[in-house]
Formats: C-alpha cells, structure tokens, sequence
C-alpha cells in the first residue's frame, strides 16, 4: 500500500485527539447552513469524479477480476476527519437531527452511541424480556476473560468481533441473551510485569517487600491498568452486560476457587505430593505446560538468558565415558550421550536397551560416575532408543520426565542438584554448590577434559523448553506440590465429545482433544507467587499423618474449619494445634476453569446460575481449547454436574502479514484502538518504550514497527475493522491480517454511507414508508432487488445459524455493493429524476436500506445505527429504539419478496449489460450513447428483455433500446455482437465514430496484444498453477484478438458504405 508523508496530514487524520482550528476539518454542527452548501458541492464534485473514473474503467476494457479484499483495496489518502460536536451527555442519545457528513467518518459516526445503548439497558437480558420479537429462549456466553497485564491485541478484538455479532444477532433475533464481561488476574503475568516495573521505577525487588506491601503494588497497578481493557471492549461495540462484569480475584470469584479446591480434595481428585514439575528459575515458580514453548533448535545456538553472564551454547550433544568398575583399559566404558552435562551430579544410573549387542556383556555391571567416582549400576530398558546417540542414557530421575519414569521403574531415588533459583545444590559438592547451572556446565566440562573422559562434541537437532513469561530455560524440579487428578475427568470430558454432547467445530479439534485426553497427566495447580487465590491448605506444624514420613495437610474454606479437620485428624483439641498456611497460590487456570459457572455467582443458586447455566456457546480461539476449554469441561462437569456448555466454537489465531505470531517483543502487536483511530509512528514507538521490555528487546521491536508502518496505521474505524475480521472463515487457517484489509473494508462503509445519503435524498422529507408485508413491487426492477434483499436475509441466516461469518460478509458485500449500488441505485436515477416520479422505487429503496442496514447491524453496529436512526418511521408500527433490538430480517420475514426464478432471468439482463460495456469499450465511445436492438429467435427470451428494455439501457451507458423481430435485418452500420447462440445484440456506429481513425487506434491494440500473445506462447510449457494461469492468459488473449478482427473488420465495412468520417 503506498504511503504519503506523515508531514502532508498530520493531527487532522492520524491523531488520536481531534485537533480544532485546523483547515478543511469540518466539524459537524446543526446550526451552519454554509456547511450544508459545502457538503452539497464538495459531494456534487466528487460524485463527478468517480462517474469519470468509473466510465473511464469500462470503457478501457478493465474487466472485474476476483481479488482478495486487499489487494484490490484502493491506496490510503488522508480522508477529511469530521467529529460530532453537538453537546450531549454521556447516556443521551445522539442527535442525528442534521445532515449526514459528505464522507463516511468513522470518528464522527462512532461518538455517542455506545454509552447510550448502555445505559437503555439494551444489553441487558431484562430488557429484552420485553421486545415484542422476544421468543422466550436464551441464549448465554461468557467473554474469555483477557489477563489484565495491559491492552488487547488484535487477536482479542477478532475473539470480540465474532461473539458480538452472534450476540447481537441472537438479540435482534428475539432471544434473552447474557454476556458475561469479565477479566482474568494472570497470576504469573501479572506479578512479572509488575515486578518489572517496580524494579525499573524505584530499583526495588519483591523481596524486598513485604507480601501485603507487594500485594497492595499489584492491586494499584491493576485499578490503573484493568480499566483499559473495558475501554477497548466499548470501543469495539462489544454489547455485554457490565453490570454483571467479574474478576477472577474479587469476592466472588474468591469464594468459588475455595469451594472448588475444598470439593475436589473431599472427593479424593485433589492431592499433595512431590513429583517433577516445569520450574522457571527466573520466576522461582512452577509454570503451566502453556507457558512453556517448545523452541527448535537445528543445532549449536547461542542464547543469553536471564542471570547468566555469558551466551550459553545449546543443540549440542556431549559425550563421556562412564568406566566399567574393575575393568582396567579404554574399551572398558560406556559411553553416554547428553545434551545437559550441568546434570551429570544428579545422574543415578546408566540405561541401555536390552536387546542391543554392544552393551550385552555388561548387563548387571557396575559403572564408576566421571565425576565422583561412585559406582552406578548398568540397567536394561526397553525404553532406551539404541540408535539415537550412543545407545547409552544416563538416568537423572530428579531432572527428567522421562527419567523419572524410568528410575521409578526400576527403584531408583532421585537425587536433586539443581535448587530453585537454578544454582547448584549442595549434593553437587564444594567446587559446584551455589554456582549458575550453566557455569557449572563449563567447569563440568573442564573437569571432564581433565579426567580424560571427554568423549566429543558434535552439532544435535533438538527442542529446548523455553518458559515464555521470563525467557529462562525451563528446568524439571523435583517439588511437593498441589495435583489434581485429572485421569478420570479426562475420561468424562473424552467421552462427552465422543458421545455428542460437546460438539467442537470446526471438527478436525476432535483428534487433538481426544488424543490430549487420551494421555493427560495429573495437573499441578501449586504457583510459588503471591499474587493470586492463596491454597487453602494448612499444615499442622510438627504432626504427621504415617509415621515420620509425611508432612500433616488440612484443607478448609476458612482457618476455623481447617482446625476442626486437624483436630479430627490428629485426635488433638484444635486449639493447641499450629496451623500454617501454604505460601502458594492456585495456577491462574483453576480460577479461568471456574469462570462460566463461578461469573454466574455459583457455589451460590443465584437466578442467573439457574437461568443461563449452562452456557449456550463457548467462543475463543483454538489455542485455548486443551490448556483452557479442557479444563473447564472436566471441571465443570464435576463441580455442578453438568457440561459448562454444550457447543464450542474455535476460530484461527491472528497472524501478521508475514505469518508471524503477535508477540510485544517482536513489536507487532497492534493495539485494535491504534488501527480504528488511526496512529502515527512515533506514538507507536512511544509506547513501546512506555512498555516493559528491555533494551535488546526494545531495539528489535521498534526496528520491526518502522518497517511495518513506516507512516503510522491509518484512522479506519471499528466498524471496517470488525467486519475484516469476520470476513474470514473458521475453517480456514491462521487468519494473516494486513491494515490494507481493513482500509478495503472502510472503503465498504462509504459506499453504504453514499447509498444512504443518496436513499434519503430520493426519499424526501414527505416520504411514508408502507409496511413490509403489504409492500408488492410495482416494476421488474423492484421486485428484482427486493428478491436480492430476501435472498441476502436468507445467506445471512444460513451464516449466523452456521457460526460461519464469512458466508454473510460476503452476502451483505454483494448485497450492497453489486446489487444495490452498481444495479438497482443505477438503474432508477432516471426513473427518480422524473417529476413525478413513481412510488414504487422510493418504497423498494426505503425497504433496502431498513432491511440492509439491519442485516449489517451485527457486524457494523455503529454504522448501522447512525443511518437507521435517520430513517423515517414506519407509520403505526411499535418502532424498536435503536437499530441493535430491531428485529433481524429473516428467510421467512422476506420470503414474499423472494422471486430466483426472477433474479435468474436478471442474470441474462446484466450478461448483456456487460456485452454492451465491453462492445462500446471496443469502439472507444466514450461520450455518446448509441442506440441498441436486441434480436432472439426465441420469444421467451425476447419478453425477457422486454421486461428490462429501461434498465438494460441504463446500465449499459446506451441509449433507447428496442427490439428487433427476428428474421428482420439489422440497420446498416451497427455493430454486432452474439449474447447467445440464439439471441443477438446490435449497436448503433453510424455517425458515431470515425472508422479511419478507429482503425489505425484498433491496429496499434491489435499489435500490442500479439506481441504478449507472441511471448506467451515462446514460453516453455511448465506445470501445475502457473501452466494453468499461463493458458488462461492465452486464450483471454486470444478472445481479444478475435473482438478485435471482428472490430476492424465491421469498420471497413463502415468506411466502404460511407467514405466521408462521420462527425464524432
């Protein structure tokens, strides 16, 4: 997309404050008549403009190309930002008393609206109880609650987008719709940022800080930050009920994480015990498998990672030699592969699969560890892969998933030699203890080198785990925390897809949900943090429940009954008892997993709990659906006895234009604000240094903004940025967003602001509207758009009722831009310009645009209310208030109108309607309008275009049209041109065009088309797509050459018949 200097439109066009006194930004006022004699003009001359452009496209021959939105989006130039000024408070509804702006103006069409429908109620499913449309079904959905770390991104507003307009759908639709707004606390998230910014603002560490003092940090920060998700949720239109709007750390939320842990550790599906976990040693806290990426290495890489003070070298696999205890000489080892050597203290035994001959005369044989000389036993086991490597493992149970496995097969006990803030433990011994894990990987090596039991080191495919909040090294840590058990859930939650009573969709989800279920682990909900639910378990300080082996837990929902437990437990009077609570907190997905029941007031029976639980619907995005969705079906299910909803629906993830996941470190992600607003570059770079990445980070990021919008992202609107979003399909894959997209959809919306300027122009000021069901068209032309207009409620339904947007994008793309702007609003301009007119084109008109603009309400609500507002009442009708609780036009409401068998015959006319365009581009008349005759030996097809003689005229830039009976001769010098095998079309030449000089311009076309037509056909044959593009492209050529020749041909004919050129 080309781009013009910022310094050529400055704060009138990408500042995200209007600017006042500043020229050619026209405020909006009722009061000015001048600037009502401004807009006149200003439209009168940019309508002249585009009919050149328009005429001048045909006439050249440009044909309609299917193209992606994009790229047939028109270049960016600053359009005239208007605002409205009219006072009104915050609630009131907008005055829409005057003109509508010359030009769609998202700014100025976006004011107003949004606190007004708030405070109507009109999200609220009390209100719409009442509307007569009401059907007495609900319809419920919760929001997936967004971490409050910061804004949303445009993966968030494609997740609002999608839900919003079901939601707003199901509304218009009649249905008693809840949905449920709500934020989550993003415990890890949350306290890294804030950490972050406390270090970077006062130099100050969290433990420095008391917990209440730190506490009080993050719950200040939240109160700073969390409103600006609210603030972007309005902006995209988002209708939920605020009302009922929830966090995962408030009262309520807290009394339901407690009730949850405190149900499922009394149905035995919650325990404490000490198993290998994903540790961050930057954050010191286990983390969730979701915050762990898996990073492809090829081989040797370099990474700097957190409190190492040098690069450390990965994808690199180290050889060593264990001896063979009593086995003097160099052939008496074995040698192991690895790919951590700063494990090497930990390691217990060496592992070789039985079945491998190399290592066969030493089963049972006693090794002698590298480093300390300890005997280590040789162990068999089919799980030893003897081709990968050297067919030798060793074993660090204490550092290995699958280690583990294998020590607990064979009795091994693990030994721990990596602590919590990634030192080396004091099993390590003197020369190691307290030393960064990965210095201590080189001074392993040297020692190793030294002892003469380096074996190599060669380059190693591999995936390095990667903890995504802090960038560290993911490190498996032996630890005693909190587990739920998730084998039989896991089964409930399998079963309920496999049986169908949650169906995903799209389908292909299935596999990976069966498959995730088919193999889940137990789930550690233990986070070593302080900002979040605290456990509610207490330790009875110096009890045990079996002998001396294991520490005494209580679980409570308070500290009272906590101690009534212990007392029971330990046969103790409670009040001697020493309670200490757990340090740690829940994992922020046990709180997400509660949100659809919990954000309805369970554990309580709230009304709302009984009324729209289960939910009707879950939407997000397919990210989610194992770390998030999962849980809440396997929790959910548990906890209140039935599936949190029955229907999920998964949309792709958003990508930006190079494929490329959003990521704030990569400096693309857009804050949705940034794209509606517009945004100059160097507020994009204010705020990412406003941010919290560091320096290396920063410089990445802010290098990849200039590159991307090197001019800043221009003012598009919510609306256009809405419906880009919907526009693709769920089926498909990762959605790749490009600003030029969502111009070309900005671009959608003036069209339809001009078709309704020119609509309510036509209308006039004493237009009455008749009701819909009495209105019966009086022309052809009428009931063909009313038929398009019933057929485009029909593809809209279908959309919604298959959660397929795409579907009615397109259909309400066709709908407004083809058939209504480029046919039907043609067609009738000279029938309008009559005096008087006819009263049939203004009703078909005025039904268009109430239908229409209601049928765009779901995915354009601002847009859509703006113009409905300015429609004239229905007489006697019980006139919904705003556009967002009028009915939605359905198959049914419109089926009267719906006519295919019309709208097939139509298809003929506009056929010829394009044989007429093509044919004056032929002959290069540009200005005249030549006479035309239609001739078919066939009579059905002859009263077919009898009925669209007017129309057919009209929209072929022609003038009268008639028709020829057939067997009679066409007039001399009229060009011809075959519609089909029986019907022929003839166009009036004579006196319009001079032959001689048509002819020399013919030959200079001809000649330049054989010479792409010469290239083409000297090209090597190729395959696949570009052989099939490429005989495309010659037989495209070749029909035009042959137009051309007929062309040529008819204008000698011309000059024979008449020597003197005729005046043009």
């Amino acid at each position: 997309m080309p781009h013009l200097p910022l310094a050529s439109f400055r704060s009138p066009f990408w500042g995200l404050r209007p600017s006042q006194g500043l020229p050619w930004f026209h405020p909006l006022s009722t009061h000015s008549k001048s600037h009502g004699s401004s807009i006149s003009r200003r439209n009168h001359e940019a309508k002249q403009k585009r009919q050149r452009e328009k005429q001048a496209a045909l006439e050249a021959g440009i044909a309609r190309k299917s193209k992606s939105a994009a790229e047939s989006s028109k270049a960016w130039t600053p359009k005239e930002v208007v605002v409205y000024e009219i006072p009104t408070e915050a609630g009131e509804k907008k005055d829409v008393s005057g003109l509508l702006p010359p030009a769609y103006s998202p700014r100025y069409v976006e004011a107003a609206w949004y606190s007004w429908w708030v405070r109507e109620g009109f999200f609220k499913p009390e209100y719409q109880m009442k509307l007569p449309q009401a059907t007495g079904e609900t319809f419920s959905m919760c929001i997936p609650p967004p971490n409050v770390t910061g804004s949303l991104h445009i993966g968030h507003a494609l997740t609002v987008a999608i839900q919003d307009a079901l939601v707003r759908w199901h509304r218009m639709c009649g249905d008693q719709v809840l949905w449920v707004p709500g934020s989550d606390h993003a415990g890890i998230a949350t306290q890294a940022v804030v950490e972050k910014q406390l270090w970077k603002e006062r130099g100050v560490r969290r433990h420095e800080l008391s917990r209440e003092e730190f506490l009080r940090e993050v719950w200040k920060w939240k109160e700073e930050k969390g409103g600006e998700i609210s603030e972007q949720l309005q902006a995209l239109g988002a209708s939920l009920d605020w009302d009922r709007e929830c966090f995962t750390m408030d009262a309520g939320s807290s009394v339901a994480v407690t009730e949850a842990f405190v149900r499922l550790y009394e149905a035995g599906l919650l325990y404490r015990s000490q198993q290998l976990v994903n540790w961050s040693c930057a954050l010191r806290s286990a983390i969730s498998d979701i915050e762990v990426e898996s990073r492809p290495l090829p081989g040797r890489t370099e990474l700097r990672l957190p409190g190492c003070p040098t690069p450390v070298s990965f994808g690199l696999l180290v050889s060593v030699a264990f001896p063979v205890d009593g086995e003097p000489g160099e052939d008496a080892e074995v040698v192991v592969g690895t790919t951590r050597p700063e494990t090497l203290p930990g390691d217990v035994a060496v592992a070789v699969h039985p079945d491998d001959s190399r290592h066969a005369h030493l089963h049972g044989r006693q090794l002698r560890h590298p480093l300390t000389g300890q005997l280590l036993p040789l162990i068999t086991d089919c799980a030893v892969q003897p081709h990968v490597g050297t067919g030798a493992v060793k074993v660090t149970p204490a550092h290995s998933p699958a280690d583990a496995e294998l020590g607990a097969r064979h009795g091994l006990s693990p030994l721990s030699v990596i602590s919590e803030d990634g030192t080396m433990t004091s099993l390590c011994g003197d020369w190691l203890q307290g030393l960064h894990r990965f210095v201590a990987r080189e001074k392993i090596m040297s020692a190793l080198t030294e002892r003469g039991l380096f074996r190599g080191l060669q380059n190693h495919p591999m995936v390095l785990p990667i903890c995504s909040r802090s960038g560290d090294v993911v490190e498996y840590l032996l630890k005693s925390q909190w587990f739920v058990r998730c084998q039989e859930l896991g089964a409930r939650a399998a079963q309920a897809v496999e049986s169908g009573a949650l169906e995903l969709s799209p389908s292909f989800h299935q596999k990976n949900w069966q498959h995730w279920f088919s193999h889940i682990g137990d789930w550690c909900v233990s986070r070593q943090l302080w900002w979040g639910h605290r456990i509610p378990a207490y330790l009875v300080v110096e009890e045990h429940t079996k002998g001396d082996e294991e520490d005494c837990w209580v679980v409570g929902r308070t500290e009272a009954e906590a101690r009534k437990r212990a007392a029971e437990l330990t046969g103790k009077p409670g009040a001697e008892l020493t309670l200490q609570r757990d340090p740690d907190v829940l994992d922020t997905w046990f709180s997400s997993a509660l949100f659809p029941f919990a954000a309805l007031g369970w554990p309580q029976e709230t009304p709302d709990l009984a009324h729209f639980y289960p939910l009707s619907l879950l939407e997000t995005g397919s990210d989610l659906l194992l770390f998030w969705v999962g849980r809440m079906v396997m929790l959910g299910t548990q906890l209140t006895g039935q599936l949190p909803f029955s229907k999920v629906l998964l949309h792709s993830m958003v990508r930006d234009r190079q494929g490329r996941k959003m990521s704030k470190s990569l400096g693309n992600v857009l804050d949705p604000r940034d794209i509606i607003s517009g945004v100059e570059l160097q507020v994009l770079q204010a705020k990412l240094r406003d941010g919290n990445l560091d320096a290396t980070e920063l410089a990445i990021a802010a290098a990849a903004q200039r590159k991307d919008f090197p001019h800043g992202i221009p003012e598009c609107g919510t609306d256009a940025l809405r419906f880009a979003l919907c526009s693709h399909g769920a089926l498909g894959g990762d959605l790749h967003l490009s600003v030029s997209e969502v111009l070309s959809s900005r671009h959608f919306c003036n069209k339809i602001w001009n078709a309704l300027r020119f609509i309510l122009n036509a209308l006039g000021e004493q237009f009455v509207p008749q009701p819909a069901e009495e209105l019966s068209p009086s022309s052809p032309m009428d009931a063909w758009i009313l038929s398009r207009l019933a057929h485009t409620a029909r593809e809209c339904e279908r959309g919604f009722l298959a959660r397929e947007l795409s579907l009615i994008t397109h259909a309400l793309r066709h709908f407004w831009l083809h058939s209504l702007c480029d046919v039907y609003l043609e067609a009738v301009k000279p029938v309008l310009s009559r005096s008087p007119h006819p009263p049939g084109p203004p009703q078909a008109l005025f039904s268009c645009a109430d239908a229409g603009l209601r049928l765009l309400a779901p995915l354009m609500p601002f847009l859509a209310e703006e113009l409905w507002q300015r429609l004239p009442p229905r007489p006697g009708a019980n006139s919904a208030p705003s556009i967002s609780v009028a009915p939605y036009p359905t198959a049914r409401s419109l089926g009267h109108w719906h006519q295919p068998e019309l709208e097939q015959r139509f298809s003929r006319v506009q056929e010829a309607v394009q044989a007429l365009r093509a044919l004056r581009a032929t002959y290069q008349l540009t200005k005249a309008r030549p006479r035309v005759l239609l001739q078919s030996s066939e009579p059905g097809e002859q009263g077919l275009f009898e009925a669209f003689l007017e129309p057919l005229g009209t929209l072929g830039h022609c003038g009268a049209v008639g028709l020829l009976p057939p067997g009679v001769v066409a007039p001399s010098g009229w060009a011809q041109a075959p519609l089909s095998d029986t019907t022929q079309m003839y166009m009036e030449l004579q006196g319009l065009v001079d032959p001689q000089t048509h002819l020399s311009l013919l030959a200079a076309r001809r000649h330049k088309l054989q010479k792409q037509l010469d290239g083409l056909m000297a090209w090597t044959p190729s395959e696949g797509e570009a052989e099939t593009k490429r005989q495309q492209r010659l037989s495209s050529l070749q029909l035009e050459l042959s137009k051309l020749d007929k062309a040529a041909s008819h204008l000698r004919q011309l000059m024979d018949a008449c020597p003197s050129p005729g005046k043009l």
